[in-house]
């Protein structure tokens, strides 16, 4: 539709389906089908002529490093295009319409290759260290783009700016318009329905989605160089975006909505291989960082995404957790003398944490909003410089101030010391592997107290709570004590994850849990873990977690930028997907009216 401006009133006129470039449908298909093809060709090709340029990218016959993701953004759109002919074998991809996916993986195959080509040229110094397979895979990448963009879509109707708007005004709106052009081209339309599976082919199906996504975070977390990993990010961004247009994500989650338990015990069996494909341990310490961090963002979820309150202090539960364990763990330094069983020492972390997450909540939790944001601050900002200043001088000489409680022994559980390596099934597992699978059944433990609560009768009064306080004490809700028992909850679950990462990091000081820092974890990036990964779902926050927690990991070149860019990045993310990337269902409904409502919604939204 366009809009026809008269001097006392705008006009909506139908306009015919197009393209943002104006060629022949048939020849914009058949120009991104062929330009997804011909990048995948050009991966094989020499992209320059030294091996300065990490990856070695001047082999023909073979790609290497960028290439693989180049083939991989081509192939995707080569798929999409054959299933918008309606290929046999290759339908199922687009159960919502290929065109949408079509632009999306074209600009993945782009995105990856012009950066690739910029890199080389930035890093060599000159345009002469481009072999002319770098510049085929340019030229072949951009005709994919642009026959993906000139491919037809149905136009939004659109009102024309208010004559008597000032010229500032007019502009804005006029970009408006334009935007709202824009995601009307990447629309998809309603899901074709599924073909009835026996339930031994859809949990096959799970186990291979699992599989393969096992296969990406393992890919993602062991890129050994910068650039290897932006184009990382750079595909699996768009790659997802495309997925999901396609339909293939909405798909997959009706699979393991109706699998649950089957969905949930083959994703930990897939995380737990994670470790066994390592041959260095600073990825297994990495995935184990990234697990403890996860599982906080988790026990978050509980106060922010089910109930509503917004803790600006939790990482201070975590710290509870951490130096509890460390005082009762034989550390030299704690002034205890006690060395007690892994197990008595997680308990009493999730009892102080508990407990500190009572004495907390029980004065300050009759507050709302910003004032409740505050207080939880206050209290992070507390703890932090009560561990500072119990140093022996400032204070009773209980936690070693600054420098923290160090030599912390590792982990002996029933004879398995957790500090040395050991050969299983042929597997060696080293000291980070062996903490990566004991936090792993950590996280299995508050994945199921997170699942259970919500979805029992006081996981629906905190859902009612973030709904409407008010109109939930007017059915009868204590709203004080269900919104306690979110906070000690809350509170406990990182208390056990704290007891881990005591063992893990072998020092706890203070400034490991600060309000905001470059480096998780800290309460600002668990927050924004639980925003972005979608506010009450379980999937969610481990997501964000996992996500928030790598990339600033291997962000660090960018150096005193790299919070600037990261935060940009967020920015445009929660601007384009504002319910997180795994969205609760019930959020996702309010932010898009105009989405099609789930035929069954849980007891907690998702």
């Amino acid at each position: 539709m366009t809009t026809t401006i008269t001097a006392d009133t705008a006009k909506t006129t139908p306009a015919p389906d197009k393209g943002f470039i104006p060629l022949p449908e048939k020849t914009a298909r058949a120009l991104a089908t062929v330009g997804g093809a011909l990048t995948v060709l050009s991966s094989f090709l020499a992209w320059t002529w030294t091996s300065a340029f990490p990856g070695d990218l001047t082999v023909y016959g073979y790609p290497g490093g960028l290439q693989w993701l180049a083939l991989i953004g081509g192939a995707l759109t080569t798929a999409f295009g054959l299933a918008s002919y309606g290929v046999k074998g290759f339908r199922w991809l687009a159960p919502s319409g290929a065109d949408a996916a079509i632009k999306l993986s074209a600009l993945a195959a782009f995105a990856v290759v012009w950066y690739t080509v910029i890199a080389i040229v930035v890093s060599l110094g000159a345009i002469v260290d481009l072999e002319p397979g770098a510049g085929i895979a340019a030229v072949v990448s951009l005709l994919a783009v642009i026959g993906a963009f000139a491919l037809p879509f149905e136009r939004p109707s659109l009102e024309g700016p208010d004559p008597d708007d000032t010229g500032w005004d007019k502009f804005k709106h006029e970009a408006g318009n334009k935007w709202t052009t824009v995601k009307a081209s990447l629309a998809s339309g309603p899901a074709t329905p599924a073909r009835a599976l026996p339930s031994w082919a859809e949990i096959l199906l799970i186990a291979a989605v699992l599989g393969l996504g096992l296969t990406v975070f393992t890919y993602g977390i062991t890129t050994p160089y910068q650039e290897l990993f932006i184009g990382f990010l750079l595909v699996t961004g768009f790659g997802a975006a495309a997925l999901n247009k396609a339909g293939l994500m909405a798909r997959v989650t009706t699979l393991t909505a109706r699998h649950r338990n089957v969905a949930l015990v083959g994703a930990f069996a897939a995380a737990a291989a994670f470790p066994l494909t390592q041959t260095d341990d600073q990825y297994a310490n990495l995935g184990v960082n990234i697990l403890i961090f996860a599982t906080v963002a988790l026990g978050l979820n509980i106060v922010v995404g089910l109930t509503g309150l917004l803790d600006l202090g939790y990482v201070a539960f975590l710290g509870v957790g951490a130096y509890t364990a460390a005082l009762v763990s034989g550390s030299p330094n704690s002034p205890f003398g006690v060395q007690l069983p892994f197990w008595a020492a997680l308990l009493a972390g999730a009892a102080a944490s508990m407990i500190f997450g009572v004495l907390i909540g029980a004065p300050t939790l009759r507050l709302r909003g910003d004032y409740l944001a505050i207080v939880t601050l206050g209290f992070g900002e507390i703890f932090r410089i009560s561990m500072n200043n119990l140093d022996g001088v400032s204070g009773p000489d209980v936690t070693n101030g600054p420098n923290g409680v160090a030599n912390i022994p590792n982990i002996n559980l029933f004879g398995f010391d957790f500090g040395a390596a050991h050969t299983i099934a042929g597997f060696t597992i080293g000291r980070f592997a062996n903490y990566f699978l004991l936090m792993l059944l950590i996280t299995l433990i508050v994945v199921l107290v997170f699942r259970r609560s919500a979805e029992s009768r006081i996981g629906r009064a905190w859902v009612a709570i973030r709904e409407d306080e008010t109109a939930a004490e007017a059915m009868g809700i204590n709203g004080f004590r269900v919104k306690l028992i979110a906070f000690a909850l809350g509170a406990t679950l990182a208390g056990l994850a704290g007891v881990v990462q005591a063992h893990v990091q072998y020092t706890v000081t203070p400034d490991q849990y600060q309000f905001a820092n470059a480096v998780p974890p800290n309460s600002a990036f668990l927050l924004a873990a639980v925003v972005l990964g979608g506010m009450g779902t379980i999937a969610g926050p481990l997501v964000g977690g996992s996500l928030l927690f790598l990339i600033p990991n291997k962000l660090q070149f960018l150096g005193e930028y790299q919070l600037l860019v990261f935060g940009f990045a967020l920015i445009v993310l929660m601007r384009l997907r504002p319910e997180g990337l795994i969205p609760n269902r019930r959020n996702q409904l309010e932010l898009h009216p105009d989405a099609a409502a789930p035929t069954v919604l849980g007891k907690a939204g998702v």
